[in-house]
């Protein structure tokens, strides 16, 4: 009785209550109007809507749909076959070993997380297309091009090796735990440092890899710009895409079929969310890798340091220099094709072209809007989120831990939609929706797990003495976290800022649905402008919005800031 009675809520704490509930209201508004959407037989807004499993029953009957779900999997699947062990390797190599320039690198191996996917899509198709640069200059010297772009086993291998990096940095920040006395005993027993690696090291972080892998496999679902770019020629599709197009094939906005895929997808997700989270909290646990001994000592790679080195940076050209090269080459030609001269198709028209075309600078501006007072909004909600919870028992928060789940389950693509029906629906909203305020209520929904973690991860580095000593000077929780709690959390807090404004700049799949006259932002007018065949206009804009995340970045690094964080 005491514990309930301990649990209830007090006077002092309705104010965390207030911005819990806060938070748990915008995420399950728009989750739960889709789930409404799905159970009726016409839009919700319309007068002829009523209960209905028409939706379910067309969705589930169209081949189209399996057939997505299909190659979702097996693109789920791929990434976990290369992108787990590419990524383990990569981190044993940057963190454990001698390699040669391992501080730039542990930088530059994070670079393929901030570039828009969308971007590397269009990149590799005017690079490695059929009338790509490296294609033609390979055709005019050895003939026919033996790689097909397009193919489901080229879109496999690229989004694979692009999502590497999501492996390595939960792999690399377990190495960086683990003593050096295993590895020593290893060494001195005559193993080499491949075995040492695999019999050894690995082992020891075996649920941060797991993690890696339940968090791509659940990315593999998530997937909407590369395969949209490199599977839309071959008709082929994933689920992401069959959303999008769904419109697009009957004609007129379907809403109930659209609610229906969108409670598919997360049907999938949900449970992918779960099990990573319970992974990672198995990965914290995990005996091994504590210990006094956290600095270790290099393992000496010898004659492969070189080899190992010349093997990252050709991973590095294949998903980050080819991409990027060809779609800035491709921003100064008029034209490209087999036979034609460099020199005569150099121009500077394709920038030109962004002010004549219609909402194209506007969505420049709006980008570095969102990116930079946006994302202070949204670290100030994480924040507010954060401090609510932080060293709170009550089981409001409990359930709040919980429900941030939602919106990590829910694709970029899907969370726009999302809200873009919570702006139609409620009525105060509605004049909202063609502003910057729809786009920025969704990118802060799809990035609040990874926000929160960000701003958790700062707050928690202050000792909990520091805030009890307040507590006993008479300062109440409002003012502990005011004077003590956010000082102290500020580089932390910019950090979080400037890690938002990166993600916020790339963001492409979320405002799809959103963007309208007013709110338009880079990444949605890429993919507008690819589906209308504007490839100059998209090769110049991709160029500067990842000028525009490159200029973040060295902001970042000059702050001392880690990418890593």
């Amino acid at each position: 009785m005491a514990t309930a009675l301990a649990a209830v809520p007090g006077g002092r704490d309705l104010w965390r209550v207030a911005i819990i509930a806060t938070g748990a209201a915008a995420i399950l508004a728009p989750v739960a109007l889709v789930v409404y959407q799905s159970f009726l037989s016409a839009p919700f807004f319309s007068a002829r809507a009523r209960f209905s499993l028409d939706g379910y029953a067309f969705v589930l009957a169209d081949e189209d749909f399996w057939v997505a779900g299909l190659n979702s999997v097996i693109l789920a699947a791929s990434m976990v076959a290369i992108a787990v062990p590419v990524g383990a390797a990569l981190a044993y190599l940057v963190v454990r070993t001698d390699l040669p320039a391992r501080r730039a690198l542990e930088t530059l191996v994070l670079v393929p997380l901030f570039v828009s996917p969308m971007v590397l899509a269009f990149g590799y198709v005017v690079s490695l297309g059929p009338v790509g640069f490296l294609t033609t200059a390979y055709e005019s010297v050895l003939g026919a091009a033996p790689w097909n772009i397009y193919s489901m086993l080229a879109t496999a291998l690229i989004v694979a090796l692009t999502h590497v990096p999501h492996v390595y940095l939960y792999v690399a920040a377990a190495l960086r735990l683990v003593p050096s006395d295993s590895e020593e005993a290893a060494r001195v027993a005559g193993a080499g440092p491949g075995r040492t690696a695999l019999t050894v090291t690995l082992p020891m972080v075996l649920p941060s890899i797991g993690v890696g892998a339940v968090l791509v496999f659940f990315l593999g679902f998530e997937l909407f710009g590369l395969p949209y770019v490199l599977g839309d020629p071959e008709g082929r599709l994933v689920l992401s895409t069959y959303l999008y197009k769904l419109t697009t094939r009957l004609g007129t906005p379907s809403y109930q079929l659209m609610a229906v895929v969108v409670v598919a997808i997360m049907v999938v997700t949900l449970p992918l969310v779960t099990l990573q989270r319970l992974v990672t909290a198995q990965a914290r646990r995990y005996a091994t890798v504590r210990g006094k001994a956290v600095r270790a000592r290099l393992v000496p790679l010898g004659r492969w340091r070189w080899l190992a080195f010349a093997a990252i940076m050709l991973w590095l050209v294949a998903v980050v220099i080819v991409p990027l090269a060809g779609i800035t080459l491709r921003s100064v030609v008029s034209s490209w094709g087999l036979g034609v001269n460099l020199a005569d198709v150099l121009t500077l028209r394709n920038y030109a072209a962004i002010d004549s075309m219609r909402g194209v600078g506007r969505s420049i501006v709006n980008t570095a809007l969102i990116a930079t007072f946006g994302a202070a909004l949204s670290v100030a909600a994480y924040a507010a989120f954060t401090l609510a919870t932080h060293r709170w028992p009550g089981w409001f928060s409990r359930v709040f831990d919980y429900l941030v789940l939602l919106p990590r389950a829910m694709p970029g693509i899907v969370a726009g939609l999302a809200i873009f029906w919570l702006f139609l629906f409620v009525a105060p909203l509605k004049p909202l929706l063609n502003t910057l305020a729809s786009i920025w209520l969704a990118y802060t929904l799809v990035w609040m797990p990874f926000g929160l973690r960000l701003v958790s991860n700062a707050v928690g580095q202050i000792g909990e003495e520091l805030e009890d000593a307040a507590r006993v000077a008479g300062a109440g929780p409002g003012r502990v976290a005011r004077d003590v709690v956010l000082p102290l959390a500020r580089h932390g807090l910019l950090a979080s800022w400037l890690l938002t404004f990166l993600l916020f700049a790339r963001e492409y799949s979320t405002g799809i649905y959103l963007i309208g006259p007013g709110s338009e932002v880079m990444g949605a007018m890429l993919v507008s402008l690819w589906s209308a065949g504007n490839i100059d206009v998209v090769s110049a804009l991709s160029v500067i919005n990842t000028v525009m995340i490159a200029l973040g970045i060295a902001i970042a690094l000059r702050l001392g800031i880690a990418l890593d964080e």
